[in-house]
């Protein structure tokens, strides 16, 4: 089926839902490299420096945010890869799935209402608008 799966994660409860959706997808497919990506939006490196004492603090706080993803995956023995990259989260993942062949993106999605998404837009929306490769959302 799938060969390279993309787990995009940025440390909400939407991103450990997708983690699980993956995980039980991943399953049925031992062969299958699995890569979870966590987006460094530039509009909030601000906040992250402006709250940490230094940059392995803001290295320590990302990665703790993925340490709900990382349980799920490793509870079920599930071998992966973390990338950290720098970018508008919905552009970047497109991004790095076309530059690596990305077979699947899995993703979580915030449930904003139709108008909240029409004006605010959504990082799931706009990786389904764009992706070439299919995209599974998780609600």
């Amino acid at each position: 089926m799938y060969s390279h799966l993309l787990l995009a994660a940025d440390g909400s409860s939407n991103a450990t839902r997708a983690a699980i959706a993956a995980a039980n997808l991943i399953s049925a497919m031992p062969e299958c490299r699995v890569e979870v990506l966590y987006v460094i939006d530039p509009a909030k490196v601000k906040d992250e420096v402006l709250h940490a004492q230094n940059h392995e603090e803001i290295e320590y706080n990302r990665r703790q945010k993925l340490m709900p993803v990382q349980e799920e995956l490793e509870k079920r023995h599930i071998t992966y890869h973390i990338t950290m990259i720098n970018g508008e989260p919905g552009s970047a993942i497109v991004e790095y799935a076309d530059q690596h062949e990305v077979d699947l993106i899995v993703i979580g999605s915030r449930g904003l209402n139709t108008l909240r998404e029409f004006v605010l837009g959504s990082v799931s929306h706009n990786v389904v608008k764009r992706a070439h490769c299919p995209v599974m959302i998780i609600k």
